[in-house]
């Protein structure tokens, strides 16, 4: 039985091209390396340069580690990236309480966007994995 795909490698790969912010290590449930990254710049480029070899290996990692379900997590991450601070992924997620105050709090005055940069994936995958056994 073949795995299906909860990541998408293309996304990886445009995600990539912010690596050197970590934009690809937070995508693929890496938020430790990924803040690393941010704050060295991805590890002065060379991290940055390596992991463009690394791509298809996380991508394949991140299939096995979180759950597909109904919340599909390329979505809910570019949501997230481009209006995480209204907390439209929230809402994307089901979490329409917290939702609504991302948006009336501007992301809960932006430590609420960090920690779902931190916690996305297995927020999904939490969401995902209950979906699966009802």
């Amino acid at each position: 039985m073949e795995q299906q795909s909860t990541h998408n490698l293309m996304v990886g790969y445009l995600t990539w091209i912010f690596g050197f912010l970590g934009a690809h290590r937070f995508y693929y449930g890496k938020p430790i390396s990924g803040t690393i990254y941010f704050f060295t710049l991805g590890l002065l480029g060379i991290g940055w340069i390596v992991d463009l070899f690394l791509l298809p290996s996380m991508d394949r990692d991140a299939d096995i580690r979180f759950i597909r379900g109904p919340v599909d997590y390329t979505v809910a991450w570019l949501l997230l990236v481009f209006v995480g601070y209204f907390g439209i992924h929230r809402m994307y997620m089901g979490k329409w309480l917290t939702g609504i105050l991302y948006l009336c709090t501007v992301g809960l005055f932006g430590i609420g966007y960090i920690y779902d940069l931190w916690t996305l994936n297995d927020q999904i995958t939490l969401i995902n994995g209950k979906c699966a056994k009802t």
